[in-house]
């Protein structure tokens, strides 16, 4: 669970303490982490963005203005920039 609520986190990891035991706890706890850790892997390699993650995220990347990193190194930033190849 992510967000800042504090007591609604605490409920909700002694709900699977107590009903999956602390092992599980570690354990989801573990798996979110590794997930978190190799999206940033992916991200950081230059993957492109799929075309609707890159919708999704336009407005907030333009703010951060994280399409200048790759744009700096001389790629292309949101995947619809793309030209596509004409239908034959």
């Amino acid at each position: 669970m992510l967000g800042t609520d504090d007591a609604r986190l605490a409920a909700i990891q002694s709900e699977i303490r107590r009903k999956l035991g602390d092992a599980a706890l570690v354990d989801a706890a573990g798996i979110a982490a590794t997930f978190n850790a190799i999206d940033r892997v992916a991200d950081s390699t230059g993957i492109p963005l799929e075309d609707a993650k890159a919708e999704s995220t336009a407005d907030f990347r333009a703010d951060l203005g994280i399409d200048s990193f790759a744009e700096n190194r001389g790629e292309i930033a949101d995947p619809r920039d793309r030209q596509r190849p004409a239908a034959q």
